[in-house]
């Protein structure tokens, strides 16, 4: 087989650059994490013309080489080969959004002068067209010295001339240059001659080692050192602060100079491929940003969509799930046939079916969640709804940055948090990494859905005012999530508030190839979460609720009458479980929790739910599936129904479970975000802080609730 080749994919934010990754490697992907920093490492592959493997390395979007955020730092490092766990890319491909090009080519031919083999994808040349402007794809690569190819990210037949290239075996190397001041030229030279040659660099070309000084002699003061550190450049820093200084002599503006001499180049370059054609006066997207930006019509049209989004999650969802709980029925029921009655049945049929099927039923519920944030994005309108938001977030000491992450933490806190790495300002983004749990995830989603029908059983309700009753929870978390920023903002963190710059990409047609990828794999790593975590908490939960086996476990097993087991089943299973670990464990914390109107089971559901949230349906399965007649199955909205306390009052009455609801709209449980929180900071001290306050908050407001619910007459 021919040998592989390794590109590395590069482009400006919302240049279209991930989309076509997507199409080029479909779903031969594999996504992690860049040791040591929390920015997502996305490889894939293709196979090319001539049956070899073509890797592709997306590396994060950027603006410049002069990186100040995490994400920027990570695609500096891997081009300029200093990450020891990823190697330096023997070619790049450089994606570039036509419609706005000179923009876009002020990174791209920073990585250009790297002088690595390079091909350049001229993406979004449809939306360039209906602006009016034609790019000369034949002068435009004649000027940059590289292949230039148009392409289409989300039509596919646009992306065969550009994976012939891909293919090719030799690949042109710029010579492009910013035409530098003979001055500044000399101070370059001067950094790159002394630079230290160790064994493996020792056929770097000159063009890395002219970037590498370049990049040290512009450096800020204060990120100097560190960047001279990980180049392992400790003479040519001594070298650089000597040249700063006779540039600050001779050439005061040389910082100025540099950026401008980039762009004057470009501007004559964007001139000449552009030829006369001017961007019409008014776009489709200005028309439409007057009416989905506008102060008023805006906010209406944001929560229309968030409204349909939540109606969504009701009413279509409700039919997989019907099928997918119909599903698990018919395997309990087949074990039950198949296997003797005993433990080893028990296990597969109350632990790891009923633990299992209690969370994956209410997947279409979170693919279908996954599936508007994902077309929100592919749109363009997620800017805009941050647009929308800065005017908000002012008021709370933030700015409209802030609001992505928060929006992307109603699919998942992780990849919130993670997104918090495009905020410049430290006490912005912790304040962000601060409050983004308290954003509903997708893991209160089978809770928020299981209370609401409990709380409204049957028809009583329609489902539009579910839909309803559900969007006031996410409203309620994002409420709590701008109270307490406004909180650490003005106690914790003050100080001035940031300037709100970010770019309004172009509205364009989804993909629903790369939205559905997407959802695909947000899915196997639920269902991975599904087979691992959560199937190893049932198995655990079922032996807690199992043993030790009560006196009246064995009776039961001893009895020759069939009537007797039919009437006594109930009270038996009721009286292993309380008997059991698990119910020592609820029994423990009944007396903390009893105010919230929650019971000793409940609060067994609280302790399993620590590790993740939706552990807590899994857990409710369990339990409430070992006190059910096994003759006669039911759902669990129904079985909950039917629980009653000592007294004969029922459990789950409307209060308790609004009660419920409230608690886990506010609550921390998700080890997996305190973990990244950890690795985030860098600290123990937050995420423990993190976990104090919003489970202090939890706790205080489902009192509020219960108690003042119950001193109003409400039970």
């Amino acid at each position: 087989m021919n040998r592989s080749k390794y590109y590395a994919v590069v482009g400006n934010p919302n240049s279209g650059k991930t989309t076509l990754f997507n199409a080029l490697t479909g779903l031969r992907q594999k996504v992690g994490n860049y040791p040591g920093v929390t920015v997502e490492k996305k490889a894939g592959f293709f196979i090319g013309q001539h049956g070899e493997k073509i890797e592709l390395l997306d590396l994060p979007g950027s603006y410049s080489l002069s990186a100040h955020a995490p994400d920027e730092r990570v695609t500096r490092d891997v081009l300029l080969g200093l990450r020891n766990d990823t190697p330096r890319p023997e070619r790049i491909l450089c994606v570039i959004d036509a419609s706005h090009l000179e923009r876009n080519l002020y990174f791209i031919t920073q990585v250009l002068e790297l002088g690595l083999p390079t091909i350049v994808a001229l993406n979004m040349v449809d939306l360039a067209q209906a602006q009016g402007r034609r790019v000369n794809v034949e002068k435009l690569s004649q000027e940059l010295g590289v292949p230039v190819i148009p392409s289409q990210a989300t039509r596919k037949e646009t992306l065969l001339p550009l994976k012939l290239a891909l293919s090719r075996a030799e690949i042109e190397r710029s010579s492009w240059s910013p035409q530098l001041p003979a001055t500044l030229l000399r101070a370059i030279d001067g950094i790159a001659a002394i630079w230290p040659h160790h064994e493996e660099h020792s056929l770097e070309p000159d063009p890395l080692l002219r970037m590498k000084s370049l990049l040290l002699l512009a450096a800020p003061a204060e990120d100097m050192m560190l960047l001279a550190e990980e180049m392992n450049a400790g003479k040519a820093l001594n070298i650089a602060l000597a040249q700063r200084m006779m540039l600050d002599r001779d050439l005061p503006s040389w910082r100025e100079v540099l950026v401008a001499r980039r762009y004057e180049r470009i501007t004559t370059l964007c001139q000449a491929v552009q030829g006369e054609g001017k961007m019409t006066s008014y776009s489709t997207t200005h028309y439409l940003d007057e009416i989905l930006t506008h102060p008023c019509w805006g906010w209406l049209a944001f929560l229309g969509i968030m409204g349909l989004m939540f109606l969504s999650i009701f009413v279509i969802a409700s039919y997989p799930m019907s099928w997918i709980e119909t599903l698990f029925e018919l395997s309990s029921d087949f074990i039950k046939e198949l296997m003797p009655s005993g433990d080893l049945r028990d296990l597969f049929v109350d632990g790891i079916l009923a633990g299992i099927g209690g969370v994956v039923t209410f997947l279409p519920q979170i693919l279908i969640l996954f599936f508007f944030i994902g077309l929100l994005e592919e749109t363009g309108y997620m800017a805009r709804a941050a647009f929308l938001m800065d005017r908000v977030m002012n008021k709370v000491g933030l700015h409209g940055k802030s609001f992505i992450p928060l929006l992307s933490s109603y699919a998942c806190a992780i990849p919130g948090i993670m997104a918090t790495r495009t905020i410049e300002n430290s006490n912005d983004r912790l304040v962000t990494i601060l409050v983004a749990p308290l954003m509903s995830c997708s893991a209160r989603l089978p809770v928020y859905t299981l209370m609401i029908t409990a709380l409204f059983p049957g028809n009583s309700i329609s489902i539009w005012f579910k839909g309803t009753i559900m969007m006031g929870l996410y409203l309620l978390g994002t409420l709590a999530a701008l109270a307490f920023a406004w909180l650490f903002k003005t106690t914790m963190f003050p100080g001035e508030h940031s300037i709100f710059l970010m770019e309004l990409p172009p509205y364009r047609m989804p993909s629903m190839s790369h939205i559905l990828l997407q959802m695909i794999q947000r899915a196997s790593l639920f269902l991975k979460r599904a087979g691992t975590v959560i199937l190893g908490i049932s198995i655990l939960l079922w032996f807690l609720v199992s043993f030790p086996k009560s006196s009246s476990s064995s009776s039961r097993e001893s009895s020759k009458s069939h009537f007797y087991e039919e009437v006594t089943v109930t009270s038996q299973k009721a009286d292993q479980l309380e008997h059991s670990y698990a119910g020592y464990l609820g029994h423990l914390i009944e007396p903390i929790i009893a105010p919230l109107g929650f019971d000793w089971k409940i609060g067994i559901g609280l302790i399993a739910a620590q590790a993740a949230r939706e552990v807590f349906i899994s857990t409710l399965a369990i339990i409430y599936h070992v006190q059910h007649d096994e003759e006669n199955p039911s759902s669990l909205s129904t079985t909950l129904l039917k629980e009653t306390r000592s007294t004969g009052a029922p459990v789950y009455t409307p209060l308790t479970c609004l009660s419920i609801l409230i608690f886990f709209v506010l609550s921390m449980q998700c080890m997996s975000t305190l973990a990244v929180v950890r690795r985030e900071t860098n600290s123990l001290r937050w995420p423990l802080f993190q976990f104090c306050y919003m489970s202090g908050a939890a706790y205080l407001a489902s009192l509020l609730v219960y108690q003042g619910g119950m001193l109003l007459g409400f039970h």
